[in-house]
């Protein structure tokens, strides 16, 4: 007998145990297990997101505000980064290997996975990819991707266009809860401006690309392809030249200016001073650029003076207002005459204020105490402090039909409602029956706790323009092809008759032909205007000015607030009258030239400013 049978049939056995393990194994990959398969379906298939192209913004004659260029994003994958590689790499990009540590760990951590591809170094240029280009096909960890970034052929209107940035983590999951899945963590979002508001219509809509891939990864065919649909261009109301030139007039000082169409509520333009160029929040140099724009305490250059500030003052300005309710009401009438007693409060010499038109024209104080008095303390109580409460609580009912103590409705972001003084308010400030009209009565100048904002009182003058509506200012018209429909289209009425705006409009017109604004006068041009001085405790007062223009058939009013301006006829009026004319015209006159460089010319920044010519 065979000593080695019974060896010969174990082996045999042991064969045909690990060829039927192998089998079952096989079997349960193939067909039992879907996870395999699918696995197997990766390695032979990668799907890529496509990125939609962003839309372009332009400006009412069609002018591009807002376009794109083209840069490169780089990518690493962290699991793919070989020892051989990291000499390499530090190479390529000039940073040491402390540096490439840093980036790789926070490619790892965080939101960011190793075996997904994060962002290294971005939005690097033409001129500086192709350097690198021809480099990174030593590196297999390591890969360029071309993307477009925001351009500003004008360089102008920085906060109004606002700015994009990379999505954060918290928004990301934001917008996830909310059930939108657009975004992956290497998107860019609106942040500020119109950026920010349209956001959905500028974004696109994406889309994706099936393709083969050989056993090293490399893209070897496209299966199939669903373009990505481009998002939306949009239209403007803004008049690019118009908003260039205010931003000019407005260099070295602190303040706004705001221009309205008053039939329309279409923005012309609006200026928020200090400004910047607007390319320098994008590309590789936006956290430096951001750093130095927020560290600006005293300037504030970011904010967007025109909806974010509203607890400015109004001052005389507002003396327009007071005219227009008390002539609704009937406590006065356009011939009423008023004493100018500057005992009650302070005020300038003039001629004696015989009726409304001249307490307007030289802005005369005791006449709107007294117009102040009369609305507030209708004598129909015994009681003096319940009478200030009842005629308080209407005086600020009427004042908010103007637009004022809430938003107005802007489409610009962060646009904020000033602020009306209530019955509540100074209840909780002196107690209730612990105030009456004596402790108010600087509400009677502007002055006092009225809060406003620049785009309220350029909507002030587009109201008193269109006699007594107006339309929801607005920024855009057009989104693709298609003009917006929606509250910017209705007349928004206050509750003063028509008949009521005539008188303030001639006064408007006698102020600046022969009053505190006449350096608002525009050649061959009738201007309708108000100055305001409003008071600053810390330093020189502020300049203010409204007006619209021409007198009939008005087509621009504007708003001017100049900080530490002095008086509304120093700087705010004559800001008001080139810009106008400009606008008009579509020219200056050699008299609007002069002042436009005398504008130019001056620094109203800080205490030691001369504010001479």
């Amino acid at each position: 007998m065979d000593p080695y049978q019974n060896r010969r049939w174990v082996i045999i056995l042991v064969i045909i145990a690990i060829s039927l393990i192998f089998s079952l194994r096989l079997l349960y990959i193939q067909v039992i297990d879907k996870e395999w398969s699918k696995r197997a379906e990766q390695i032979s298939f990668i799907k890529e997101n496509l990125q939609p192209p962003r839309g372009f913004i332009y400006d009412r004659n069609k002018e591009l505000l807002v376009g794109a260029e083209n840069v490169y994003d780089i990518y690493i994958l962290p699991v793919k980064v070989k020892e051989k590689d990291s000499s390499i790499i530090c190479d390529i990009f000039q940073i040491s290997k402390e540096q490439l540590r840093e980036k790789i760990q926070l490619a790892s951590t965080g939101y960011n996975v190793p075996y997904k591809s994060s962002v290294m170094f971005e939005s690097l240029s033409k001129e500086e990819f192709a350097k690198i280009a021809p480099l990174l096909s030593k590196v297999e960890a390591v890969q360029g991707k071309s993307k477009t970034d925001r351009g500003y052929p004008l360089k102008t209107g920085a906060h109004l266009l606002g700015y994009i940035r990379r999505i954060s983590q918290i928004q990301l999951d934001k917008f996830k809860t909310q059930g939108d899945l657009f975004y992956s963590k290497n998107d860019f979002i609106g942040i500020t401006g119109i950026e920010n508001v349209y956001e959905k219509e500028l974004r696109g809509e994406r889309g994706d690309a099936n393709y083969l891939r050989d056993y090293a990864g490399n893209k070897v065919e496209t299966i199939d392809k669903n373009p990505a649909t481009p998002g939306k261009d949009i239209h403007t109301t803004i008049d690019a030249s118009l908003q260039k030139l205010g931003e000019e007039l407005m260099i070295n000082k602190i303040g706004s200016i705001v221009a309205i169409e008053p039939n329309t509520g279409e923005i012309l333009c609006m200026v928020s001073s200090p400004s910047y160029d607007p390319s320098i929040l994008t590309g590789k140099k936006f956290v430096e650029s951001y750093t130095k724009l927020k560290s600006n305490d005293s300037l504030k250059p970011l904010i967007n003076r025109p909806v974010y500030n509203d607890n400015y003052r109004p001052g005389s300005i507002f003396k327009l207002v007071q005219s227009l309710i008390a002539l609704q009401t009937g406590v006065i009438h356009k011939n009423t005459s008023i004493v100018c007693n500057k005992n009650k409060i302070g005020c300038h010499y003039h001629e004696e204020p015989t009726s409304l038109k001249k307490a307007i024209k030289h802005s005369c104080n005791p006449y709107f105490l007294e117009v102040y008095k009369r609305l507030i303390l209708s004598k129909r109580f015994d009681n003096y402090f319940e009478e200030s409460r009842k005629g308080l609580q209407k005086w600020e009912e009427m004042v908010k039909t103007f637009g004022f103590g809430k938003p107005l409705g802007v489409d610009v972001p962060e646009e904020k409602g000033g602020f009306v003084p209530n019955v509540e308010f100074y209840d909780k400030w002196y107690g209730k029956k612990r105030w009456a009209f004596s402790t108010i009565y600087s509400n009677s100048i502007g002055e006092g706790e009225i809060g406003v904002s620049p785009i309220q009182m350029a909507n002030l003058a587009a109201i008193i323009a269109n006699k007594g509506y107006y339309y929801v200012p607005h920024l855009v018209t057009k989104i693709g092809r298609e003009n917006i429909q929606n509250n910017f289209s209705f007349k928004q009425k206050t509750c003063v008759d028509s008949s009521h705006f005539q008188t303030v409009i001639d006064a408007m017109q006698l102020v600046v032909e022969s009053g505190t604004g006449r350096s608002a006068q525009i050649d061959s041009i009738s201007v309708c205007g108000k100055t305001g001085t409003v008071e600053n405790k810390t330093f020189n007062d502020h300049s203010v000015f409204i007006a619209f223009a021409p007198k009939v058939d008005p087509k621009i009013a504007i708003s001017v607030y100049v900080e530490y301006g002095t008086w509304g006829s120093k700087w705010a009026a004559p800001i008001s009258s080139v810009m106008m004319e400009y606008y008009l015209k579509g020219y200056l006159s050699k008299n609007g030239v002069k002042k436009m460089n005398n504008i130019k010319e001056a620094t109203i920044l800080h205490p030691n400013t001369d504010f001479t010519f």
